[in-house]
């Protein structure tokens, strides 16, 4: 953790909602007037498209989510080298034809590593491995500030196949193999980050999700409530959220739900204090 160089990192799994968080981030840095530097977790993936397809026709468990499938000590190796110096690089994965002309590259590769622009107020990370913790790295450490966003296992899946059967073409049977060759993963490397984060964000659909794989739609907001769980309550001024947040409540001592419709105002009450916080005290030390 640094004073003067403070992280920022999100960490969901793939189709939790992580990309929508970041746009919330995105507003409030505009609203601020805080430089952030931005890091995918995509861009830290240790093989191309095509070389991870055969590697996964070798290996029947290996998924995205296992480490062995990441740069994680270079991810972590950015998060210190921010910390200290403000410092570090980062790249770009083209999952899809927008992304390829947006980078100049191929679908399914890699940009050049570029360094970061000097002078930021913060870097922010959004992927899957922002809290890992193994006996090869502790990326949890750097970061001042964790989230994690994590729906309902259920409520996940229909969110994954609905966006890889929509708009990624994939069949049913497809987005199946990928999600039981990731369980192994989920259960050991996904799941455990959620125990180092600072809030998270749990998503809980309250219409019938049993079998997410005939699902036809994802639950809409309206649809659904986010629990909101607090590492260390203290300072959090629940009565002020309750009282701000329409048809809110605690549920435990340290968790408040939410509608699933006033997630980002939620957001906005939560995090821009948090975020001030850090960016005033770097400015402090500047």
């Amino acid at each position: 953790m640094s004073a003067r160089h403070p992280i920022i990192s999100v960490t969901g799994s793939s189709g939790a909602g992580t990309t929508s968080v970041r746009n919330t981030f995105e507003q409030i840095f505009r609203r601020e007037d805080v430089q952030a530097v931005y890091i995918e977790g995509d861009g830290f993936h240790a093989f191309d498209r095509d070389t991870m397809r055969q590697m996964m026709a070798r290996e029947a468990t290996l998924s995205h989510f296992a480490p062995k499938a990441n740069l994680l000590p270079e991810l972590e190796e950015v998060f210190r080298t921010y910390s200290e110096s403000g410092g570090g690089r980062t790249r770009h994965y083209a999952h899809d034809a927008h992304d390829a002309r947006l980078y100049g590259i191929p679908e399914g590769t890699f940009s050049d590593w570029e360094e970061f622009q000097a002078g930021s107020d913060l870097l922010f990370y959004e992927g899957l491995h922002g809290c890992v913790v193994n006996d090869q790295v502790d990326i949890a450490r750097y970061a001042d500030l964790k989230i994690g966003v994590v729906p309902v296992i259920n409520l996940e899946w229909v969110q994954k196949l609905h966006r890889d059967r929509s708009f990624r073409g994939y069949s049913t049977e497809a987005v199946t193999d990928v999600i039981l060759r990731r369980m192994p993963d989920y259960v050991q490397t996904i799941c455990p980050q959620f125990s180092w984060t600072d809030i998270n964000f749990q998503r809980v659909p309250t219409v019938d999700t049993s079998n997410p794989f005939i699902a036809r739609w994802i639950p809409t907001a309206d649809e659904s409530l986010v629990v909101i769980r607090f590492k260390n309550p203290k300072g959090i001024d629940f009565s002020y959220l309750v009282s701000m947040i329409h048809n809110s409540f605690m549920s435990r001592a340290n968790s408040i739900v939410i509608p699933g419709g006033k997630l980002d105002l939620a957001m906005q009450l939560i995090l821009t204090p948090i975020i001030m916080q850090l960016v005033e005290r770097r400015r402090r030390l500047a």
